[in-house]
């Protein structure tokens, strides 16, 4: 510990990681940076998909592109450090760097809380009140809650994230994390944040709760719709659609309640690190595939992308 404890009194913070050097974590660290590559690829190809495809110019394509583009920015500012430190060895972050960090992950994480919670609106009209869908999803209505969900989210990641670099951190800088989250950097916090983690749980319960209990109740109406139709073959692939959306939604906001909705003290570092591969690393690289990837119109637009691309 005699490393970490000489930046005791830099600004610097330490980010401990997910891996050492050791052998194993060579393997993790090439399976986190394929997962990387992965997800940049699907979510930049799935917003040039929206963007040149007239067919794919609706609202709910429309906020899928939205999605990608957070879960791109989300990715880019987590992974590339860690490529950074475990290639160079060095695993200092600035002042500077780690209020960045922060801003920009709950701009991201509660902008696509919100988010998904518009797209499930989203779904639940175009499958329960298909008739009303040209009224209640106008394009300036899609616009107004992609706008609503990065503003409110940049909003209250600005309080966040002033609140958090406020707190004194006089003890160890070394943050057991593999980025700069809020409730990792508590820990080190050598002042009572009581009243602060509650404004988290507040927080938690308009961002996390909230939205989560919309999403259900959507895919419930949802559910009870597809079950009324004739058609087998469309009650079968609607279920399918919304259960790998489930699947999704839950591994996001599951983890994320986990993780920022328990009292600090049941924290335990390698839990927080193992959850938050979920909503930072894995559903990014998830959300194109299930949302976007297994739908046919996405795929006429790609094969119809590769075909003009070969022709010319």
């Amino acid at each position: 510990m005699m490393g970490y404890e000489n930046h005791t009194f830099s600004s610097d913070f330490i980010l401990l990681g997910l891996f050492s050097s050791s052998q194993t974590s060579l393997v993790f660290f090439s399976f986190i940076f394929f997962i990387f590559i992965m997800a940049i690829t699907e979510n930049v190809l799935m917003i040039l998909l929206i963007h040149m495809d007239s067919r794919l110019h609706t609202p709910m394509y429309f906020l899928l592109s939205h999605l990608s583009f957070m879960d791109i920015l989300h990715i880019s500012n987590i992974v590339p450090k860690m490529i950074a430190d475990f290639f160079s060895g060095s695993r200092t972050i600035s002042f500077v760097g780690c209020g960045f960090q922060i801003f920009l992950s709950l701009t991201l994480l509660g902008g696509e809380c919100l988010l998904l919670a518009a797209m499930s609106y989203d779904r639940y009209v175009a499958i329960c009140h298909p008739l009303r869908y040209p009224v209640l999803m106008r394009d300036n209505t899609s616009g107004l809650m992609a706008a609503g969900s990065w503003l409110v989210g940049i909003l209250n990641s600005i309080v966040h994230t002033a609140l958090a670099l406020h707190f004194p951190y006089c003890h160890s800088r070394a943050i057991d994390h593999f980025f700069c989250e809020v409730p990792a950097m508590l820990k080190l916090s050598c002042i009572d944040t009581s009243r602060y983690e509650r404004g988290v749980y507040v927080s938690g319960i308009i961002f996390l709760l909230i939205p989560f209990s919309m999403i259900s109740i959507s895919y419930v109406q949802i559910l009870l719709t597809v079950f009324q139709m004739q058609s087998s073959g469309a009650r079968q692939k609607s279920f399918s659609t919304c259960s790998f959306h489930m699947v999704v939604v839950i591994m996001y906001y599951g983890p994320f309640i986990f993780t920022y909705m328990r009292p600090r003290s049941y924290h335990t570092p390698g839990q927080d690190k193992f959850l938050a591969i979920f909503y930072t690393i894995l559903t990014p690289t998830l959300n194109p595939i299930i949302y976007s990837f297994r739908n046919k119109d996405v795929l006429m637009a790609m094969k119809n992308m590769i075909q003009s691309n070969f022709s010319e």
